[in-house]
């Protein structure tokens, strides 16, 4: 049964930040032509703002330098790849949110790591060669990029301090904290430096705690970050990780959550909110992120996260990443909305469609947005996702639509995502899941990837038109309107009968 919307032109702001900023995996693998290729893919397609990654201060990167100078340590900093990384990012038009961590080997306290690349968690073993550090850093990015620049970039420091990503306590965080936020507005006053980039545990505990901190400490804080994750615990199965998800709505209630904490205190009631992580599953080897259910799951947050917070970046924009490994197959789960060899997933496509939403919300629902921009274009974006592994399939929801129409004619092109189209796990499956692909396999993949489009004429009738949108389970539909100046009395020699079938 059709949903039947009588709307008028009139709506409200879009929150929508959907470009905002975009995750990558550790620095150091900037420096790989894969890496370059794909972020030039989804820059050129989508256009983020900003990218956030980890490990500014890994070994890989090589930026704390200590070597024994007259039988005592001195310390310099090597800023040879850091150079390379952002003269890239820049000249693909996308700033650095800078991640400050984690920390480089010859100055930790322990020996604790993460991930396959062994970033060291552990505080500094000397706060102050610590500060010198960040100021160091800072510092040379303002005489390579310019102060007009680099404070518009802005700075979190490190990741995730209240699970596996920080080997000290939260006071010790708040301490960590603390020193580098101070540092931080000694390079620059303006330079703009949050926190506490948690992660799903305890996190109203120490939300609280850290706005008090800042607080009572009086402790520079220019903005709020945390991260947000949807799925529920893994089932594991060899290399794979498999899970079932909650709601996204279960994101929307984090965000509100995070905001009702924050307007409990002056030092942040009125900062913005970035959301520096977010994903459905938390893990590199969840096959959920190859499907068409997560590119309309992710649909439904970015409908609704902006009226809450001023980024929200997807982890990640490439599968070029290695925190369990080096990828060992095309599709294995992989954040990234991109593929190893440059293959769009059907996610990629719910960021392509929403860079594309207008800035007027006309309705809202929870399959649908209908979206308006000021030369006269709709875009209307659907979605309608069901987690198929009981068995189901809901059925598809239906919008006959009517607007104002201010022209006489519109174009109207849809694209949809899902099912056969735009699902290029299921064509490598269909191929017999290959480790390494052809050249010939990677061009089947490619095509395979695109969505399927179709494009019609809708005329105007008693100022207004109306459309049709059908949304089968585990799919993502975008209809864009555009109103049309036609010009076919022009061509009076044209004669569209005598054009074999041209309508």
């Amino acid at each position: 049964m059709k949903k039947q919307l009588q709307l008028s032109s009139k709506g409200k702001p879009f929150n929508n930040y959907v470009t905002h900023c975009v995750g990558t995996g550790r620095m150091g693998l900037a420096l790989q032509k894969e890496y370059q290729e794909h972020l030039k893919f989804v820059q050129d397609k989508i256009g983020f703002s900003y990218i956030r990654g980890h490990g500014l201060f890994c070994d890989d990167v090589g930026i704390y330098q200590e070597i024994e100078k007259d039988g005592k340590p001195f310390v310099y900093y090597n800023f040879t790849y850091l150079d390379r990384i952002f003269d890239y990012y820049i000249e693909n038009n996308i700033r650095p949110y800078i991640e400050l961590g984690f920390m480089p080997k010859a100055l930790a306290s322990g020996d604790r790591t993460i991930f396959y690349w062994k970033g060291n968690v552990t505080p500094p073993a000397d706060y102050n060669k610590w500060v010198d550090m960040v100021k160091a850093t800072l510092t040379h990015l303002i005489e390579r990029y310019g102060r007009d620049e680099v404070i518009k970039w802005p700075i979190e420091v490190w990741n995730e301090p209240n699970i596996g990503f920080w080997a000290g306590t939260m006071d010790e965080y708040f301490k960590l904290y603390e020193c580098t936020a101070r540092a931080i507005k000694e390079v620059d006053p303006d330079l703009k430096v949050g926190g506490p980039a948690i992660c799903g545990v305890d996190t109203e505990n120490w939300l609280h705690s850290f706005f008090k901190f800042c607080r009572d400490n009086n402790v520079p804080i220019d903005m709020v970050t945390r991260h947000c994750y949807m799925a529920k615990q893994p089932k594991i199965v060899g290399r794979y990780v498999y899970q079932e998800m909650f709601d996204p709505s279960y994101m929307i209630d984090e965000l509100k959550m995070t905001r009702e904490i924050m307007d409990q205190y002056d030092i942040v009631r009125d900062k913005e909110l970035h959301i520096t992580e977010f994903n459905s599953s938390y893990d590199p080897v969840c096959p959920v992120h190859d499907t068409p259910f997560n590119a309309a799951f992710i649909a439904r947050v970015l409908s609704e996260a902006g009226d809450y917070a001023q980024s929200y970046s997807y982890w990640t924009f490439s599968d070029v990443f290695e925190e369990k490994g080096i990828p060992a197959a095309v599709f294995h789960g992989g954040f990234g909305l991109v593929a190893n060899y440059m293959i769009p997933k059907p996610t990629f496509y719910t960021f392509e469609f929403f860079s594309k939403a207008g800035n007027e919300l006309i309705y809202r629902d929870e399959n649908i947005i209908v979206t308006k921009d000021k030369d006269g274009r709709y875009c209307l974006i659907g979605w309608s996702y069901h987690d198929p592994r009981d068995g189901k399939t809901l059925d598809p929801v239906s919008y006959e639509i009517t607007l104002p129409a201010e022209k006489a004619q519109y174009f109207s092109v849809t694209k949809v995502v899902g099912g056969k189209y735009g699902n290029a796990a299921q064509t490598w499956s269909n191929l017999g899941k290959p480790r390494t692909l052809t050249k010939k396999q990677a061009e089947i993949l490619k095509e395979a990837a695109k969505p399927l489009r179709y494009d019609s004429k809708v005329f105007a009738k008693d100022g207004k038109i109306s459309v049709n949108m059908d949304i089968e389970c585990n799919h993502l539909v975008m209809t864009e309107i555009f109103p049309v100046n036609d010009m076919t009395d022009t061509y009076w020699e044209f004669d569209t009968k005598e054009f074999y079938g041209l309508e």
